[in-house]
């Protein structure tokens, strides 16, 4: 099952988080564009998700911070 969902960015550590989560191939990142007359960066990003244990979620992640 694939879902797409549109999220804004607003802390560049939520970026990161992302780009981990893709490298996982977790996730799929497509930058879409960039809002005009913002005075933050906000991206958007179109991506989808497989459904998987939170546990094994959170293994994935402290493996990738060990690194």
């Amino acid at each position: 099952m694939i879902q797409t969902v549109t999220i804004d960015i607003i802390n560049d550590k939520a970026m990161k988080l992302l780009l981990d989560l893709e490298l996982l191939q977790l996730i799929r990142l497509n930058k879409e564009k960039e809002l005009p007359n913002s005075s933050n960066r906000v991206l958007q990003f179109k991506g989808t998700m497989t459904r998987q244990p939170i546990l094994d979620v959170d293994n994935q992640l402290n493996d990738l911070r060990k690194g």
